[in-house]
């Protein structure tokens, strides 16, 4: 590959570069455009953490969901909560909530936040065979909690996989997105159904 297909590669996609419109094609993601710049992009270009020190401290909700999809006989075992493993829902859920806590550490621009609340459950997808993963994340802050939420949706998600992994090595994460998020500068947002 030569170095002009290298300088290519490393342009942002169409959608994004700047001077554009950073609506989403034909509504696609489900949601409203997005309006503005990136916050957390100087001037210069390059990546910063935002300066949330003048914004209000107000009460902040994020919800995310997923699914692991998987054989018949690996969700059935998976609620039967007893692997050689141990509980893997149980075990989920609890990684979930550390994942949220981890956040800061894991996403290199988010704010450490001091969570008020998170709960994550899993049960069957109601139409495939899958669980759904949701979390609920609280704080009062400056920030949101999206990533928070996502975060836990994702740990939980991965550690389904691991404890379901010696018996059904193809399941397959997906659908990882905010469901709804509440409190904030940028208002309210729920996912279109």
């Amino acid at each position: 590959m030569g170095q002009g297909h290298i300088v290519a590669a490393r342009q942002p996609p169409q959608a994004l570069q700047p001077g554009r419109d950073h609506a989403p094609p034909d509504g696609a993601y489900g949601a409203r455009s997005l309006s503005g710049e990136l916050t957390h992009i100087g001037p210069d270009g390059r990546a910063r953490m935002v300066d949330v020190s003048a914004k209000a401290t107000t009460a902040r909700e994020a919800v995310a969901q997923g699914t692991v999809r998987m054989a018949p006989e690996t969700l059935k075992l998976a609620l039967s909560r007893d692997t050689k493993k141990g509980d893997p829902l149980g075990v989920a859920e609890l990684a979930g909530i550390m994942g949220a806590k981890k956040t800061a550490d894991l996403i290199p621009l988010c704010h450490p936040l001091p969570l008020t609340g998170v709960k994550v459950e899993i049960a069957p997808h109601e139409t495939e065979t899958a669980l759904t993963v949701t979390a609920r994340v609280k704080t009062a802050g400056q920030t949101g909690v999206e990533m928070e939420a996502l975060t836990a949706v994702s740990t939980a998600c991965l550690t389904l996989y691991d404890m379901l992994k010696a018996v059904d090595k193809a399941m397959v994460i997906g659908g990882i997105e905010l469901i709804e998020k509440t409190g904030g500068k940028s208002g309210d947002y729920r996912k279109n159904s």
